[in-house]
């Protein structure tokens, strides 16, 4: 067993998986070059691997993994199989004490990985650890998240102000917290270390989401099991955001409903179920008149508009039939 598998699923994102791959070599291969007595060297000093799980791209990023990083595990799968199934695909041929999974539009940034992994090896009862995130041009991007609560879902429907879109009542932590390690409900899953020990507890991700929550029921399966999860600021990576999903905003849209109605029917009480759905059938409704009316004043084309109207019609079935 070596210490360190990094894991990145990958959906037509060419360009950014080669950054990522080109990111997290260069790391790894500086930190092994500082010496073995170094910290950082100890801390991978049985070895890491890397492995790509591509889901069936069609922009040739298995092929350009396979002619620039033939040093990556390469797996391919004929049909995208969704984030989580295609994470436990990797997980099940990994040989790292410690796992590592990337989105592929992440870029690692100096000792940032060798820190988690220090930190993991510190604190025994840590799950899980994330990281600081930044975007491109270096302003701040939150990496950790309060559970959903019924707020979360209002304001993520209905954003009446910024300053609650960045506050508690939206699951964000203050940018202060960031100064030092803090206790989180759940990491954004960009970025994640996680201990095998864990996995072996918890099992791995549930294949039932295809894209979204997945890191939030792994997360709250593991604080059930009593692990902790942890922001690790002075680990710091750049994450883009949205780079697989981006070209499919309609159907990553009813995909995002689908999941969250996945988790609030696991683990929530009735209560919360019922309201969850009456605030997320006021936001289908506003947002279809918002549509409306960027339609009737040229805002969108007639086809982006029924594109749109077929999202919301596909997330209004799901909250009458179920997802």
């Amino acid at each position: 067993m070596n210490d360190l598998s990094i894991i990145v699923v990958s959906y037509n994102t060419r360009d950014l998986l080669l950054q990522c791959l080109e990111s997290v070599l260069e790391s790894l291969e500086q930190v092994q070059a500082g010496g073995r007595l170094s910290m950082d060297a100890r801390a991978i000093g049985r070895g890491y691997e890397v492995i790509v799980v591509d889901n069936a791209s069609t922009d040739g990023s298995a092929q350009a993994v396979r002619r620039f990083f033939p040093e990556v595990r390469l797996i391919e799968n004929e049909f995208n199989r969704g984030f989580g199934a295609a994470n436990n695909q990797a997980i099940a041929v990994s040989q790292g004490r410690r796992l590592l999974f990337l989105n592929p539009d992440v870029r690692a940034q100096g000792n940032a990985i060798t820190e988690l992994l220090r930190f993991l090896d510190r604190y025994p009862r840590t799950g899980m650890a994330t990281s600081r995130l930044k975007y491109p041009d270096g302003s701040f991007q939150d990496s950790a998240f309060r559970f959903p609560s019924l707020w979360m879902v209002f304001l993520d429907l209905f954003p009446l102000h910024p300053t609650l879109a960045r506050s508690s009542l939206n699951g964000r932590y203050p940018p202060s917290a960031y100064r030092r390690p803090f206790e989180i409900d759940h990491p954004l899953g960009a970025c994640m270390m996680v201990r095998r020990e864990m996995i072996e507890r918890i099992g791995g991700f549930d294949e039932a989401y295809f894209m979204y929550c997945e890191e939030v029921d792994w997360c709250m399966r593991a604080r059930h099991d009593r692990w902790r999860i942890f922001c690790v600021p002075e680990a710091e990576m750049v994450h883009h955001g949205g780079g697989s999903t981006a070209h499919l905003p309609d159907e990553m849209f009813v995909e995002l409903f689908r999941s969250r109605l996945r988790l609030f029917g696991r683990y929530y009480n009735p209560f919360f179920k019922v309201a969850a759905k009456a605030v997320m059938a006021a936001g289908l409704w506003w947002e279809h008149g918002r549509w409306l009316r960027r339609y009737l004043h040229g805002e969108v084309t007639e086809e982006r508009f029924q594109d749109r109207r077929w999202a919301l019609s596909q997330a209004l079935t799901l909250l009458i039939k179920g997802p």
